[in-house]
This record gives C-alpha cells, structure tokens and sequence, in this order.
C-alpha cells in the first residue's frame, strides 16, 4: 500500500488540538509537509513545531484564521498557497452547540452554515488552483455520523452537517476528472473537548452526572468504549494517501459501530 507523502503540502483546519492535531500528526508521521490552522497563533505554533519531521527536509507551520471570518480566512490561505500549494486539505471546524432543533435561533443555523459550509467553500476555493496544477488532491472533511443518523439534541449540528455532506458529495464528481477526491469521515464518540462539551451539556439538560451519561452514550456502542483522536487521524491519513486514490465521494463512519445504517 502506497502511503508515503513526502512532496506533499497538507492544510489541517482545528489542527490545535483533538481530532484535527492527531491528523495533523498523522499526516507529518507519512512524510507530508503539514501546516495547522485554528485562531490561536501561539498554540498552533507549538503543534508544528512538535509535528513529527520523519524526513529532514520536512516543513512544518501554521497559519492563525477565524472560519467564521470568511474575508480574512480567503486572504490567509490565499496568501499560504501562493507560496506554498495545498495538495490536501483536511476541514475540521469545531462542533454547534447542542440543543432541540425546533428551540434554535434562526441566526443559529446562518451563523452554523457560515462557520462550516461557507468555510469549506472559502478552502476549497483557495486550494484548487493548487491541486489541479499538481493533477492530484485530497478533500477530507471531518463531519459526524449524523448525516446518516440524526443525533438527538443535536439540531442545529444534525441540519449543517448534512448540508455539508451533500456539498462534499457534489464536490467529488465535479473534480474527479482532476485527479482530486472528496471524502467525509463521520466520527463517533471520541475523546476530544467536543466530547465533553456534549457531556456537560447533557448531564445540565437530564439532571443526571458526566458519569452517568457517558455510560448511557457508550451503551450504544458495539465496541465498549469511545474513541481515541488517533483513531479518527488513521481513516483521514489513509483517505489523504495515494492508496485512496479510487475512493471518492464516500462518509466513512469511525465509530465503534454504533451507526445502524448501512
């Protein structure tokens, strides 16, 4: 299997902690030139710096942008790709509040789908000429298995998530014949500061403990237990390789099998 990255430049949204670290590690650890993304200069800058450099002639950075600041993230990795073209993008945004879909705001799913959908738009945009230049790229977007079970309490999340998938799904038949894919990998329950902001959430909404409610959550786990963001990084990597290069357009479930959909 072809996974070997050297030569290729890979942009990771969220990278400053959580699922979108562990891909930025992931992705290094095969070879690849990574730079993180997320609002937190100081921070990112310590994840590159840490990122593992298995070739020497690796380099790592990052790049400081708010997604929900659509002006000034297209200036930010516009500015990156003119200096050094993205071959893959991995677009990671932090999880909606929870909450009954009927109870949101309606400024609640506009500013949702400005943070997720419309940032999307705004790298993949800013990626492209890149990528068909090169004849080859990666488009992995962390979603949830929401797009194929809708997850109670999570209303807003549920709505954009799904408009998210079906961007993906339209994105990876227009530029296939540019030797670029689009994928999705649906997470489950994994260790992450989402995870326990959900916890939190549900334990104020039932009255019940953390403790309480994770047992509850992991009893719809076939496999016992929650995952790590190791976990997730492995399905991304794999999605971002050379190995992948027919797999396109498809949402990856990465939960310990608790999506009971086919």
């Amino acid at each position: 299997m072809t996974a070997d990255l050297r030569g290729k430049h890979a942009l990771v949204c969220g990278g400053s902690e959580g699922i979108g670290r562990a891909s930025a590690e992931a992705l290094a650890a095969l070879g690849a030139d990574v730079t993180v993304l997320a609002r937190r200069a100081e921070r990112l800058a310590e994840v590159a710096a840490a990122l593992p450099r298995p070739h020497p002639d690796q380099q790592h950075r990052h790049v400081a942008a708010d997604v929900s600041d659509a002006a000034a993230l297209a200036n930010a990795v516009t500015a990156l790709c003119a200096k050094y073209p993205v071959h893959i993008l991995v677009n990671n945004t932090a999880g909606p509040p929870g909450g009954p879909a009927h109870a949101a705001a309606p400024e609640d799913y506009v500013n949702v789908f400005r943070q997720h959908l419309v940032a999307g738009q705004v790298l993949v945009q800013a990626v492209l000429p890149g990528m068909k230049a090169a004849g080859w790229g990666r488009i992995v977007n962390i979603i949830s298995t929401s797009v194929k079970e809708p997850i109670a309490n999570l209303g807003v999340s549920n709505t954009i998530r799904g408009a998210v998938a079906g961007w993906a799904k339209t994105l990876s038949s227009e530029l296939a014949p540019y030797g670029i894919t689009v994928n999705n990998v649906l997470p489950g329950y994994t260790r992450t500061q989402r995870l326990d902001q959900i916890l939190a959430e549900r334990a104020a909404a039932t009255g019940k403990s953390a403790d309480d409610v994770a047992r509850g959550m992991l009893a719809t786990v076939p496999a016992g237990r929650f995952a790590e963001p190791a976990e997730i990084a492995a399905a991304v990597a794999f999605l971002a390789s050379p190995a992948a290069g027919y797999v396109n357009g498809i949402n990856l479930p990465v939960d310990g099998g608790r999506t009971r959909s086919l």
